[in-house]
């Protein structure tokens, strides 16, 4: 997402694509993003929920390959069905990666 700032340094728009007036990049799961978007509405805990969430999730993947790397466990461990998700999200994020949607060598992830 690419936002807009006031001279105050407040949110005030909010674009999918880079425009001549929202040029800053934020992450789609920023807290102060997710603020702004949900203007003070009862929602706005459920989409801090959702961006924990989100952001658990590659914990989780980064942990459960921690585990196999070091052979605590062997992928073949897990159930079928687990299997077959975490193959689908390795797809994804190998896809994803390659398209640059991450960030490339001038935008290093940490």
């Amino acid at each position: 997402m690419y936002v807009q700032r006031d001279g105050e340094g407040k949110l005030v728009c909010v674009s999918r694509e880079p425009t001549a007036i929202c040029d800053e990049f934020m992450a789609p799961d920023d807290q102060e993003l997710l603020a702004f978007l949900s203007d003070g509405s009862p929602r706005h805990e459920q989409s801090q929920f959702h961006a924990s969430d989100l952001a658990f999730v590659r914990v989780l993947e980064d942990v459960l390959d921690l585990l196999m790397d070091k052979g605590v466990i062997s992928f073949t461990d897990l159930p079928e069905a687990a299997r077959r998700k975490i193959m689908d999200r390795q797809s994804l994020r190998r896809r994803y990666n390659d398209v640059d949607l991450v960030g490339g060598d001038d935008d290093p992830l940490i």
